[in-house]
């Protein structure tokens, strides 16, 4: 199986001008590496520009239509081709996003048959081991009352808040991200079953640079990575690209 290497823009760029630059640079380069899916989530205005690369997108909504002002539905984003959707982002939960509203997105997204990145993740480690309950309470109520058969071709996007954003602590062992990987193996094991967790693609986000990617897809046996700023630099993103190809 490809390696999933994910690059959410978030607000960025500022033009679509640059949009259309940072696309066209990762599209030339990703071209090169046969054992990678490369996929760009831009912000929606920014769909519509990027070719040649998968197309993801950072959120969608809960519902399929009707009057929901500033609302994108899966069907809308399926219609241009859209591929993957991030869910349950820690950034969009800081804004109000419920385990119901997650839980409701990835079956609307299953439904139109565009593949989430769901996204789970601790505040903060704590040395009683409380957040591993906090990532399996996230996984149990993102999966409730989807089928078994599709919950193996959802992407579980592993994201410790600590180490995602701009003041994030920094990035997570690989050590600890093997440990993780098994955790949400075994967690959604006990929800689908074996066959379901084995063929499940879980990545790591957080802090992913050129440096450390190498290391989170050897020791941490990630399927791949979600890449945050770095995706905005094109010869830093394709440097983590090509990590995954080797």
């Amino acid at each position: 199986m490809k390696k999933l290497i994910i690059g959410n823009w978030k607000m960025n760029p500022k033009s679509a001008r640059e949009a259309v630059l940072i696309g066209q640079a990762v599209k030339k380069g990703a071209s090169r590496y046969k054992k990678v899916e490369t996929v760009i989530c831009p912000p929606y205005p920014f769909l519509y520009l990027i070719k040649g690369v998968t197309l993801g997108a950072q959120d969608v909504s809960s519902e399929s239509g009707g009057a929901r002002t500033g609302e994108v539905s899966a069907g809308m984003l399926k219609s241009i081709g859209v591929k993957y959707v991030i869910v349950g982002h820690s950034e969009r939960r800081a804004m109000g996003e419920t385990y119901d509203t997650v839980n409701k997105k990835i079956k609307e997204l299953v439904k139109e048959k565009i593949t989430p990145v769901l996204c789970v993740g601790e505040k903060e480690r704590d040395p009683h081991s409380r957040y591993l309950h906090v990532v399996k309470e996230e996984l149990a109520a993102a999966l409730r009352g989807i089928s078994k058969n599709k919950i193996s071709g959802i992407v579980v996007a592993y994201e410790p808040i600590w180490a995602v954003g701009v003041l994030a602590k920094g990035a997570l062992d690989a050590e600890e991200a093997l440990h993780m990987n098994i955790f949400i193996r075994k967690v959604v094991a006990d929800i689908a079953g074996a066959p379901a967790a084995k063929k499940l693609r879980v990545i790591y986000g957080g802090s992913v640079d050129a440096k450390n990617s190498g290391e989170f897809l050897a020791t941490g046996k990630m399927d791949g990575l979600l890449v945050g700023r770095e995706s905005l630099d094109p010869k830093k993103f394709l440097e983590i690209v090509k990590t995954a190809n080797n």
